[in-house]
């Protein structure tokens, strides 16, 4: 049974930083594409930034670039998503999602809430 368990969010003010962590289980991340996807109350989900297993090629999206960094440890079967210089607009739900034809796995989410 394939699980990914997201942590790490939380309330933080604006400027601040958190690290999400993705814990996954029941799938390596080998031969995969390793992305964070976010969705704001009343907004649609969208890309956050994603890493290619092998390989380790990143993209992010253009909000994100410089602020945000994506990484894994396939040894901890772990994905990771540092987040700095954090600004009200980036308040969303994010989720884990590892893409490994034909499965294509979610976690159930970690709330971060930018405030002051």
């Amino acid at each position: 049974q394939v699980q990914l368990v997201e942590s790490g969010g939380g309330l933080v003010q604006p400027g601040g930083s958190l690290k999400l962590s993705c814990a996954a289980s029941g799938v390596t991340f080998s031969s995969s594409l390793l992305s964070w996807y976010r969705q704001a109350p009343g907004k649609e989900r969208e890309l956050v930034a994603r890493i290619t297993s092998p390989g380790g090629n990143t993209y992010y999206a253009d909000l994100m670039k410089g602020r945000f960094t994506i990484s894994r440890d396939s040894a901890k079967n772990t994905a990771y998503l540092q987040m700095n210089n954090l600004k009200p607009e980036d308040t969303a739900v994010y989720y884990c999602n590892i893409k490994r034809p034909p499965y294509d796995y979610w976690g159930q989410g970690t709330q971060v809430t930018v405030s002051s």
